[in-house]
């Protein structure tokens, strides 16, 4: 079965950390640019990270920089997102997102959802006091 697993969501007090893995099973995860999206209560889903499937180039939302890491392991077929310095603001479920797009629109297409072909079913990270 082809599919995507999120796992490594929770309950974390500000300023904690979390690791996020997205597992994939059924089709290799190398041949493929791995995003990370977030949805919170009444907002749109957005883009978080992003890398790709050529030279594991990586993106970030500017909000994220310099507290999250995505990472790659194609041994175990998993894409970490590193998550540091949480915040309030950074709760939501976080989905992760495969896609096929041209390494020439890496940049262009990491937020964009249409642009990814398959999705997991979401983690949840809430980050309270």
């Amino acid at each position: 079965q082809v599919q995507l697993v999120e796992s490594g969501g929770g309950l974390v007090h500000p300023g904690g950390s979390l690791r996020l893995s997205c597992t994939a099973s059924g089709f290799n995860l190398d041949y493929f640019s791995i995003g990370w999206f977030r949805q919170a209560p009444g907002k749109e889903r957005e883009g978080v990270s992003c890398i790709n499937n050529s030279d594991d180039s990586t993106y970030y939302e500017d909000s994220v920089k310099g507290r999250f890491i995505i990472s790659r392991d194609n041994i175990k077929n998993t894409v970490y997102l590193q998550m540091n310095g949480l915040k309030p603001e950074d709760t939501a479920v976080y989905y992760c997102a495969a896609g096929s797009f041209a390494t020439s629109r890496f940049r262009a297409a990491s937020f964009l959802n249409y642009e990814y072909d398959l999705w997991g079913q979401g983690t949840q990270v809430t980050v309270s006091s």
